[in-house]
């Protein structure tokens, strides 16, 4: 449910920032023997950091906000993984269980 309401809030800084950046950068770094990777590192990235950062403070400051939507909507009856991770780290104090099971939730979504 977050991910539908706060991608918008990271697409548009990013979109912005990207359409700011103008192609003779790109340009002069393929010029000057830079790779694509490279290209991105050292000419890209920096230049749309900005937008960077504005889409992560606008998506994690209401994250942090929304942490207990799982719970809304997972409710009683239905067991959700993040739920489960919450419930291991805080109540049941097992952090092993909770960053095992975390890291193979990414490891699952990548």
């Amino acid at each position: 449910g977050l991910v539908y309401i706060l991608l918008p809030f990271m697409i548009l800084p990013l979109y912005s920032a990207i359409e700011k950046l103008d192609n003779t950068y790109i340009e002069a770094a393929k010029d000057l023997g830079a790779s694509k990777l490279q290209t991105i590192t050292k000419v890209i990235l920096p230049l749309t950091m900005p937008g960077i950062i504005g889409g992560c403070l606008l998506v994690l400051l209401p994250a942090l906000g929304m942490f207990y939507i799982s719970d809304l909507l997972g409710g009683a009856k239905n067991l959700l993984i993040g739920n489960v991770i919450k419930s291991q780290v805080l109540n049941a104090r097992d952090w092993p269980f909770g960053a095992a099971t975390s890291i193979a939730l990414t490891i699952a979504m990548a």
